[in-house]
């Protein structure tokens, strides 16, 4: 299932025939318009269809994940991937091959294995789901100027939106209790990284029922070696739980809770979304997808 915008790609169109002379039975579908994912994974499950490939961003990954979920268990194909995104930071997380051939043969070839989704309200997402600032930086950023500068747009972005930005008043639960205060940037994490290569949560798993949540508290100019200090840290902690410190704060839950004075702006795998309140949680085991066999982002036992 292909972007539209990618079709006409040549190393897309030679990887396909690459694949088909080497004895491979793959058919392409090509998207159009908002719904036709859902709908053509919706088709391919009803023919029996065993394996999809989502050809495309981290946009592509999510509506076939979202489309997956709808079909009964026992009937749901594997997903896999062809990474043709600005940033893939799915798929680079996970070290899907960025050839076009190599891409493919891992998706026909490779052992499908259990991963989690992650849900927000009554929405899945594969990857992250940014809350205020974060989110507002991915929406606003012009297709343009993520064609042109790749994932470094994000960032280019961030520096012109923080001149003007105001934090989120936000109560956030989990299972381990409930805080209160001003927020600048969240993360709720199945994957690992967002925004163009961002390393949310370096460590976080796909398969082990958790999510990582990041939140960053409102800081001045004067602060900014400090928090420079504390994501730095925060990066290098490994493994969960780590609490951070004064602005940067991490835990690994099954479900986590927020509540906004205001609309809080929320970006799942690239999709936006905004409401008051969210639940966000791991959803185990949700769908079986194709990754390499030295994936990072699954446990060392399914690795």
């Amino acid at each position: 299932i292909l972007n539209g915008k990618k079709a006409a790609l040549q190393p897309v169109r030679d990887a396909v025939r690459a694949l088909r002379q080497g004895g491979q039975t793959l058919e392409v579908r090509v998207t159009w318009e908002q719904g036709d994912v859902e709908r053509f994974v919706a088709e391919a499950a009803a023919e029996g269809v065993e394996r999809l490939i989502a050809g495309g961003g981290d946009g592509s990954v999510n509506e076939m994940a979202n489309g997956l979920v709808q079909i009964a268990a026992g009937k749901r194909p594997a997903m896999a991937i062809l990474p043709l995104g600005t940033a893939n930071d799915f798929a680079t997380a996970c070290r899907v091959p960025t050839d076009p051939v190599a891409a493919l043969r891992l998706a026909c070839e490779g052992a499908p294995r259990p991963v989690d989704l992650a849900r927000a309200n009554d929405r899945f997402f594969v990857n992250v789901a940014s809350g205020g600032f974060g989110a507002a930086v991915t929406a606003d950023t012009p297709v343009q100027l993520k064609d042109f500068l790749g994932g470094g747009a994000y960032t280019l972005m961030g520096i012109l939106k923080a001149v003007n930005f105001h934090p989120y008043e936000c109560t956030i639960r989990t299972p381990g209790g409930e805080t209160k205060g001003q927020m600048i940037v969240g993360a709720v994490c199945n994957g690992r990284q967002a925004g163009g290569g961002q390393q949310l949560a370096p460590d976080a798993r796909i398969d082990d029922g958790l999510l990582d949540v990041v939140t960053l508290r409102p800081f001045s100019v004067a602060d900014i070696p400090e928090v420079a200090a504390e994501l730095a840290a925060a990066v290098a902690a490994g493994a969960m739980p780590w609490r951070g410190g004064r602005w940067v704060v991490r835990q690994s839950v099954p479900w986590v809770e927020t509540e906004s004075t205001g609309e809080l702006p929320v970006n799942l795998d690239g999709e936006p979304m905004k409401a008051h309140r969210f639940r966000f949680e791991a959803v185990p085991a949700a769908v079986r997808m194709v990754l390499p066999i030295d994936c990072p982002c699954l446990c060392p036992s399914q690795a």
